[in-house]
C-alpha cells in the first residue's frame, strides 16, 4: 500500500489568537503499525482524532495509566508520551499556548501538567460530537471552522493567566529557553524561589525545566526540516554547550538520542512554515 503523508495548516479565529497559534490537520496512511513518541513542546497537547481514538500507551507521568481518547488534551510535559497506532492516523492538532488554558478551559495549565484528559472532561459533554462533526466535514477549511465555533464558544472572557507569569513565559519562549531564570525573577522583583513556584503552579513546569523544553522544541523543529543542519550546528544555534549537551537533553525529553528519533519519526516529521521558534 502506498504511504501517504499530508499536512494542512489553518489560522484560528481572531478571538482565539494569540493563545491558539494555528490548526494543523494531518493524515498518515499505509505505514506499519507501531509506536509514536509524543514529545514535550511549547504548546499544550490538544488533538482531535478524525478516525479511531488516540491510544496513549504510556503517559509522561508514569504513575498515570494509558487510555483511549477521541479528543485529547494534555499539559506541558518534561517527558514523552507514547502513542500506539495502526499505521493510519488522521486528526487535527490545536497549537495552544499554556497561557491560554485559563481562557479556554477555566483552569491553569498547571492543573493538567504531565497528564492527559479527554476534552469533554474540560469543556463538558456538549463537545462530545466534535470528533464526529469534524470528520464528516468535506474540507479542512470546514473542519477548522467547526473548531473555531466550538472553541470561541468556550472562551471565558474574564479568566486570564496572571500578567507577570504570562510575561515571563513570553520572554522565555521568545529566547528559545535561553534567558536565565534568575534574570527573569530579578526583572519581576521576586526571589528565584518565589518566581519558580508561581510559574510552576500556573504553567505546570518549573521555569528551568520549561526553558529546557523550549530549547529542545526549537532543536526538534530544526531537525524536522527537510534542509536540517547537522547536530553540532543545531546545538550551537539552540544554545547548548555542545553536541553532547544536546544529546543529553534529547535522552531526557524524548527518551532517545536525536539520531534515533529521526530514524523512527522521519515519515511523520514536517516542516513548520511561519512558526516562531525564537529565531
Amino acid at each position: 500500500m502506498e504511504q501517504v503523508t499530508e499536512v494542512w495548516f489553518g489560522p484560528p479565529h481572531e478571538a482565539l489568537r494569540p493563545e491558539v497559534e494555528r490548526y494543523v490537520g494531518y493524515r498518515f496512511a499505509g505505514f506499519p503499525a507501531g509506536l509514536h513518541r509524543g514529545l514535550p513542546s511549547r504548546h499544550l497537547t490538544f488533538i482531535v482524532s478524525l478516525a479511531e481514538p488516540i491510544e496513549v500507551a504510556a503517559m509522561p507521568d508514569p504513575t498515570q495509566p494509558g487510555g483511549s481518547y477521541a479528543a485529547v488534551v494534555g499539559g506541558l510535559q518534561g517527558a514523552p508520551a507514547v502513542v500506539a497506532h495502526d499505521g493510519d492516523q488522521v486528526g487535527i492538532g490545536v497549537e495552544l499556548a499554556p497561557t491560554g488554558a485559563r481562557a479556554l478551559f477555566g483552569m491553569p495549565a498547571g492543573a493538567i501538567a504531565s497528564t492527559v484528559v479527554e476534552l469533554t472532561d474540560l469543556l463538558g459533554r456538549g463537545v462530545a460530537t466534535l470528533p464526529e462533526r469534524t470528520a464528516q466535514a468535506g474540507t479542512w477549511g470546514e473542519r477548522f471552522a467547526i473548531l473555531d465555533e466550538v472553541l470561541v464558544a468556550s472562551l471565558r472572557d474574564r479568566t486570564r493567566t496572571p500578567a507577570d507569569v504570562a510575561w515571563a513565559w513570553r520572554r522565555l519562549e521568545a529566547s528559545g529557553g535561553t534567558v536565565p531564570v534568575g534574570a527573569l525573577a530579578r526583572e519581576l522583583g521576586w526571589s528565584r524561589r518565589h518566581f519558580s513556584e508561581r510559574f510552576r503552579r500556573e504553567l505546570g513546569l518549573p521555569p528551568k525545566v520549561a526553558a529546557g523544553v523550549l530549547r529542545f522544541d526549537r532543536a526538534r523543529w530544526l531537525l524536522g526540516r527537510d534542509d536540517h543542519p547537522d547536530l553540532a550546528t543545531v546545538a550551537a544555534t539552540c544554545g547548548y554547550a555542545d553536541q553532547s549537551h544536546l544529546t543529553r537533553d534529547w535522552n531526557r525529553f524524548a527518551g532517545c538520542p536525536p539520531t534515533v528519533w529521526l530514524a523512527e519519526e522521519l515519515p511523520f516529521v514536517q516542516d513548520e512554515p511561519d512558526a516562531d521558534h525564537g529565531d
